[in-house]
């Protein structure tokens, strides 16, 4: 078919996306051939219409995919788009519209992973589809079973899947998006399977029409109330993902088994650091690299310390929602470490995580921290990858807001509202459960819409709550608000290091290894971040044979004893007091919706400048 025509192309190419950050200096190694790297690929060898040489003018054809989600500052989620499947749906589009004049019409109908409907990442592919179709249909068959919205799959895998048929009758017509429709099949692989069946036609299913925009999600367009309301990525433009430290051994409950392992590192002879290290594409243990803050100096090669050599730095991490752990804070040890969320770590930084990508499951939209968070501290694994900063600087100076957005709410309340005061008040809306149950059909089109009440006088009572919920959830760190005091008192401390954990509704007890905890009420228990049970979570990761994964032998090293006494009661009090103010929560939610609110055209939007991170690179040019 190299250089045959090909009116329609049919099939289910393959899905797996590369979990490494998408550089170009180990291109050989790298899935994507000609599509992604243009002429002179590792897989480009063959010519002609087919095979990349003198396609696209020799650039690669990807970057049709690429471009606009750079220019609209979203650089930061392509990692999501290198996919087996985007390739082969960039290949498809150019081989049946592109490759031999673009003057015909063709049909090309995959099955693939539905990650492409509604990522960010994916804004690009979508503005392609639409300009090289008339009109496209899209059957959503769900199937996730990873995510916080669990549904059932058609095939045995964890990723959801979709029908996509795209159709042009002809030449393009450049200043027109294609029509697209969508139906979605819910319920069983066997209902959904007899329903495909049953689709003998178009007319079989219920369409409903998606949004005209070129990068918006393929989903029915929003109309009306929630998706009137300003997005709370533009009323906080800077989002970052949190940080990844690609090997588990760095994270600890405690500081002394941090330290314990960074000892028994260093113990092994050079040549053997590497494998217990467990090093990466992005982490040698011969390397240098840039310090996490500006006044740091690079550290000398893990490889090339003595034996005896001091432990980096063990910091507070934000691990998961409600969970406070420990990290060697060292840029040699993480893939990813955010460097520029540390520069913008202060005693006044707060940060919200929440799912600004992807679907939210029951219980908050958000929950906070006063430690820099990891990527997944929303929810865990396949979860939170989304950091809101309340301030730019670690000086607590220059608000994550955006600009004008202060005096534009100020001017209607008649009074100051503070970047305190704006944060403390989307916290106390979207920290509750009542807003997920509220609008859980809107939120399936992501991201997060604040209802932003004109009522001065809402306003306050609202950031008064989430002030409290902020104090709460940092532990007493920021907000003045002190940490939480509750019912739970440990009745009997445990004598070993426990090898698991029980609950008895019954009597309220919560049993860790040989020590109990009471009262402790079941809906302390049973409190959820997005499918994340919190208590049995973090008691997970403090017993004995810890859960999780474990990358490397070091992980084994664990603390010297079970001393979490106080930190559990701490956590059961801040789920004690999160639960006693959900009924004001949603009792303000109610009043915000019913009364005056501020249309998102009715606020200013924020500039390029203030989406992107405050720059780091100059100061890394230093070192």
């Amino acid at each position: 078919k190299q250089n045959t025509r090909v009116f329609v192309c049919i099939g289910n190419p393959p899905y797996d996306r590369e979990n490494r950050n998408p550089v170009e200096n180990d291109r050989g190694k790298r899935k994507g051939g000609w599509v992604r790297y243009g002429n002179g690929a590792a897989n480009g060898k063959k010519n002609g219409n087919g095979n990349g040489n003198g396609a696209n003018g020799g650039m690669p054809i990807l970057e049709d995919f690429l471009a606009p989600v750079r220019a609209a500052g979203g650089g930061v989620h392509l990692v999501n788009l290198y996919n087996d499947y985007v390739y082969f749906w960039r290949w498809a589009l150019w081989k049946v519209f592109e490759g031999f004049g673009g003057e015909d019409g063709g049909i090309v109908s995959f099955i693939t992973a539905s990650s492409y409907l509604r990522g960010p990442a994916f804004a690009g592919m979508r503005r392609k589809m639409r300009e090289a179709f008339d009109e496209m249909w899209i059957i959503d068959l769900e199937g996730d079973n990873l995510g916080p919205r669990k549904t059932e799959n058609v095939f045995a895998i964890q990723t959801p899947v979709a029908i996509a048929i795209g159709v042009r009758d002809g030449a393009p017509n450049p200043g027109e998006p294609a029509k697209v429709w969508k139906v979605r099949l819910s319920g069983s692989a066997k209902e959904k399977l007899a329903r495909l069946n049953e689709m003998r036609s178009f007319a079989n299913a219920q369409w409903q029409p998606c949004s005209s925009e070129w990068d918006a999600p393929f989903y029915p367009a929003g109309e009306g109330g929630y998706f009137d309301w300003p997005k709370a990525t533009d009323l906080f433009p800077w989002q970052s993902a949190g940080v990844t430290f690609s090997r588990t051994w760095p994270i600890g409950a405690a500081p002394d088994a941090l330290e314990a392992r960074w000892r028994n590192l260093l113990s092994r002879p050079r040549s053997r650091r590497a494998d217990a290290f467990r090093e990466s594409r992005d982490r040698k243990v011969g390397d240098q690299y840039p310090p996490l803050t500006v006044d740091g100096e690079r550290e000398p090669a893990i490889a090339d310390l003595p034996a005896d050599a001091p432990a980096p730095p063990i910091a507070r991490y934000a691990y998961r929602s409600f969970d406070r752990q420990w990290i060697l804070a060292d840029s040699r040890l993480g893939d990813t470490m955010r460097p520029e969320l540390w520069r913008a770590h202060g005693p006044k930084q707060v940060y919200l995580t929440s799912l600004l990508t992807s679907v939210l499951g029951e219980g908050p939209a958000a929950t906070a921290s006063a430690e820099i968070p990891d990527r997944h501290h929303f929810r865990g694994s396949f979860g939170a990858k989304d950091v809101v900063p309340l301030w730019r600087d670690a000086e607590g100076t220059e608000p994550n807001v955006a600009g004008g957005l202060l005096a534009r709410l100020g001017e209607e309340h008649g009074a100051e509202v503070s970047p305190e005061r704006l944060f403390a008040y989307a916290y106390g809306v979207l920290a509750q459960p009542a807003y997920v149950k509220r609008f859980w059909e809107e939120l399936e089109l992501p991201p997060l819409r604040l209802p932003i009440t004109k009522d001065a006088a809402l306003f306050a009572r609202s950031a008064d709550l989430g002030a409290r919920l902020l104090g709460v959830h940092a532990y007493g760190e920021r907000y003045g608000e002190g940490a939480a005091n509750g019912a739970a008192q440990c009745v009997k401390r445990p004598t070993a290091y426990p090898a698991g954990h029980s609950y008895d509704p019954g009597t309220r007890t919560l049993r860790v290894g040989d020590g109990e905890f009471s009262p402790v009420a079941l809906e302390v228990w049973n409190y959820a971040v997005s499918g994340m049970p919190v208590v049995k979570s973090w008691l997970d990761r403090r017993k004995r044979e810890r859960s999780g994964r474990k990358s490397s032998p070091l992980d084994e090293i664990g603390p010297k004893r079970w001393d979490f006494t106080q930190e559990l009661l701490a956590l059961l009090w801040a789920l004690e007091a999160t639960i006693a103010l959900q009924p004001e929560g949603a009792a303000l939610l109610e009043e915000i919706c019913a009364g005056p609110l501020f249309a998102a055209s009715e606020l200013p939007s924020p500039s390029a400048a203030e989406r992107r991170p405050p720059d780091v690179n100059a100061a890394q040019a230093a070192f």
